[in-house]
């Protein structure tokens, strides 16, 4: 259950940091509020979730290992 919570946790933490970037560079770009939310919206949703799953797994393979 742990890793679990630690794999969401980091997904989540990715999201958010996909969101504030897209939304600071939408700033930059001259976009209203209404455009940088919508601008960070697409950016969760534009988000390639497979590296992030593989490096989670990879880490917890390696946890499982150094505990067996």
């Amino acid at each position: 259950m742990k890793e679990s919570l630690q794999m969401a946790e980091a997904v989540r933490q990715a999201c958010i940091d996909a969101a504030l970037r897209a939304y600071e560079d939408a700033g930059c770009s001259g976009l209203c509020h209404e455009g940088r939310w919508e601008y960070a919206v697409d950016a969760i949703r534009g988000m390639d979730l497979r590296p992030l799953v593989q490096a989670l797994l990879t880490a917890v393979a390696s946890q499982e290992q150094s505990v067996s």
